[in-house]
């Protein structure tokens, strides 16, 4: 009962997901936007403050980092995804903006610092992601249970997700962050198997599963319930039956909640958008996502709200 009810509450939350795969401002996309994508401005006041806040505290988000297009809805709700260790990446995602370098160091008083911005943003949901660390022991996953329970010290109440790299498939540094309790653990696959060594050239999907699949099997056995999570973008090139495949390939390994966007190209250095989806097929992957057993399925090009499509043991969110 517990487990449900704390999915119900993740499931009420504004969706703030599609901050994952829409990573790019309409200023550098090629393609014109289409009127489906496009919106309006929300006042500047609360994304002063929003920012205000970080930069005092010296904190990155994957907002800025990666140029989401999110980012003027989400910091005027007072709503923020934490970028943890640093603001370069070892890898070199053909879609992501975030750039890659020599890291710096972690710092000691990152995690402390969130869980402040945290409580100050008055967050009942707190979402935590990083770069890819793969020069750091157990990918830094050390860092990300330090800052989970920096989180849960100081908003015992909030629930903690956390959108993790795929830790190069060590199931150490994956044990580590589970048993730090996050209430929903997120490893994106991003996009379908036969665009990975365009798109990721430097991931394995089949790795990507096996991580979701360990942190399902270890949760459960080690008795803590934590919803899992995926994601993709849509509009690198890939076919209808492949979203389907990959969709049933992470129902297979326990994905409980799955959020699926459109590819935005952070700039036209970055992999094309080959094409723009089109609410309803969005729609009909929501549809198929339920058929298939998934808890939670938000599908759609930009800004959608989780509590819009769902479907949670016979709940119907409103």
């Amino acid at each position: 009962m517990a487990y449900l009810n704390k999915l119900r509450l993740f499931i009420r939350k504004p969706f703030s997901g599609l901050c994952d795969f829409n990573r790019a401002t309409t200023a550098q996309c090629r393609k014109p936007l289409p009127i489906w994508l496009r919106r309006d401005i929300p006042p500047a006041g609360k994304i002063k403050r929003v920012k205000g806040i970080l930069a005092e505290l010296n904190l990155q988000t994957v907002c800025v980092s990666a140029r989401c297009p999110n980012l003027p809805e989400c910091f005027s709700k007072g709503t923020a995804t934490f970028m943890i260790m640093g603001d370069s990446c070892t890898r070199a995602c053909k879609f992501c903006a975030i750039k890659k370098g020599k890291p710096a160091p972690l710092r000691a008083d990152e995690p402390q610092a969130v869980a402040q911005a945290a409580q100050r943003l008055g967050l009942s949901h707190v979402v935590i992601t990083s770069v890819t660390r793969d020069d750091l022991p157990l990918g830094g996953a050390e860092h990300f249970a330090k800052t989970i329970r920096a989180v849960q010290n100081q908003l015992p109440h909030a629930t903690i997700e956390v959108l993790t790299p795929d830790f190069q498939g060590n199931l150490d540094a994956i044990k580590t962050v589970i048993q730090a309790k996050p209430d929903v653990f997120n490893h994106n696959v991003e996009t379908v198997p036969r665009l990975y060594p365009s798109v990721r050239p430097g991931a394995n999907y089949a790795r990507s599963l096996a991580v979701l699949s360990y942190t399902k099997d270890f949760a459960e056995k080690a008795g803590k319930r934590i919803i899992i999570k995926s994601g993709l973008m849509l509009g690198l090139g890939e076919r209808r039956k492949e979203v389907l495949s990959v969709m049933r390939d992470l129902r297979s390994v326990g994905c409980d909640v799955l959020t699926i966007g459109q590819y935005l190209a952070p700039s036209p250095n970055h992999h094309p958008i080959v094409n723009f989806v089109e609410p309803e097929e969005f729609e009909q992957y929501h549809q198929e996502g339920l058929k298939m057993g998934f808890l939670a399925v938000a599908s759609g090009p930009i800004g959608v709200k989780l509590r819009q499509h769902c479907h949670c043991y016979g709940q119907t969110a409103p």
